[in-house]
């Protein structure tokens, strides 16, 4: 097909429980052989974006092995092909947080670097918190913090937050609220 990368063939060239990665042989669009290296993922990403009643967001900071840096992010895991998202993500906030919630909503799904890999999330909104006690993975050391939502969306507008699931999700509900405000505003006949 033209204007495509095609497979010839592909090989297994390094596999663990989370990853496999791929190397494919290829012609490139303009019809030249090449290689092409996936990166498959096991799991699908889910984040969620848990907001409490005074306007308040749950972060999390762990230390990123592959950035060798914390990151402050939105609580977020792997949920297997064979459980639903909305299930895995009410997992993930609940053992990282200790946090359930009454309300749930899908902001969107998102591609998280589609040039090398095939890892997709789905991101949601959590209101209606309760409280209770978090239960991470024992590899996960995390500290928790509650910010105004405000303040969250600044973070990520000054790199403070820069995990892309976190940022698409903050700035998701902020353009959210801000198109609601707009529809509002002329719902009410004054000018903007």
């Amino acid at each position: 097909m033209e204007g495509r990368f095609v497979r010839r063939t592909r090989r297994v060239a390094y596999e663990n429980p989370w990853i496999t990665v791929w190397h494919d042989e290829v012609d490139r669009p303009d019809g030249s052989p090449g290689i092409y290296g996936v990166v498959h993922f096991a799991n699908l990403a889910a984040g969620v974006l848990a907001i409490d009643d005074t306007d308040r967001v749950i972060l999390v900071s762990q230390h990123r092995y592959t950035l060798d840096e914390d990151s402050w992010e939105i609580p977020e895991g792997g949920v297997p092909l064979d459980e639903a998202p909305l299930v895995g993500a009410q997992r993930e906030l609940r053992e990282e947080t200790g946090l359930t919630a009454a309300t749930w909503h899908e902001l969107t799904w998102v591609d998280l670097s589609n040039s090398v890999t095939d890892e997709r999330a789905v991101l949601f909104l959590a209101t209606d918190l309760e409280h209770g006690d978090a239960d991470p993975d024992p590899t996960e050391v995390l500290d928790l913090r509650w910010v105004p939502f405000d303040e969250a969306v600044a973070m990520t507008r000054d790199g403070r937050i820069t995990d892309a699931m976190s940022v698409t999700a903050i700035q998701r509900v902020a353009l959210d609220r801000a198109l609601a405000a707009l529809d509002t505003t002329l719902d009410t006949g004054r000018t903007v």
